[in-house]
């Protein structure tokens, strides 16, 4: 399996803080962003891993992480032109590094400690298909991509912010798949905003009966706001002192 760590667009709403870095080189506690999906790759002990971006600071990712060395992985590069694309074009710039071989991506502004290598082992033994992953957000998951799992994990729906959700679990920015996700990615087409949606090609799987969801115990999508980058040095700064990260 071979990772993808998605580190591109505007970031718009965290300006001015991203007029002159792009927002996952920011610092979240003692650390940058970036480092957080890194290091979830290494403990699911992956070891080549493309990180994308945009043109505009891609040479900025390669200064600070370099070859990957630190973290024990081989990193790699992309480019993504059009920052505003859409998450599975991102993921579509992996199809040759990937080279038949599943998955694991991860958005870059994802905080989190779940250890994902059991879940990298169970996804390797699938035959096809994908996982996502959910947390449970009582009030917040319409916020998200709303996953409806059965009492099996097997994943029945997934909404994006719908009005009324079908269950309290929000998807994070973390999925495996297939290899024929690059297939899938090809025959979508662009969302009403213009870009080619990973709900989308998430529910080309779910139309397969494939996808199976994993729950993890806490995540912040440290990208979305002021506040939410806050609450995520916050929180990352108590679990490090409590020893938890």
């Amino acid at each position: 399996m071979k990772g993808v760590i998605l580190a591109g667009g505007l970031a718009i709403r965290l300006r001015p803080l991203t007029w002159v870095t792009n927002k996952h080189l920011l610092p979240v506690y003692n650390k940058p962003m970036i480092y957080y999906p890194l290091e979830a790759m290494a403990k699911a002990e992956i070891k080549e891993v493309l990180i994308t971006s945009s043109p505009d600071h891609s040479g900025d990712f390669e200064t600070l992480l370099k070859s990957g060395e630190e973290f024990g992985i081989q990193l790699f590069y992309a480019i993504q032109e059009n920052p505003r694309g859409g998450i599975a074009e991102a993921i579509m710039l992996a199809e040759d590094f990937a080279k038949g071989e599943k998955i694991l991506v991860i958005l870059g502004d994802n905080i989190f400690n779940f250890d994902l290598k059991k879940a990298r082992d169970k996804f390797e033994k699938m035959g096809r298909g994908a996982m996502v992953f959910g947390v449970r957000m009582p009030t917040e998951s319409k916020q998200y991509g709303v996953i409806e799992i059965n009492a099996g994990n097997k994943v029945l729906s997934i909404e994006e912010k719908p009005e009324k959700p079908k269950s309290d679990i929000a998807q994070t920015g973390i999925y495996m798949y297939d290899e024929t996700v690059f297939d899938k990615i090809k025959n979508l087409s662009p969302s009403a905003r213009g870009e080619l949606e990973v709900t989308d090609l998430n529910n080309i799987y779910v139309k397969e009966g494939t996808v199976s969801c994993e729950l993890i115990d806490w995540w912040i999508d440290a990208g979305t706001s002021h506040d939410e980058l806050l609450r995520a040095n916050n929180l990352v700064a108590e679990k490090v002192r409590a020893g938890e990260l």
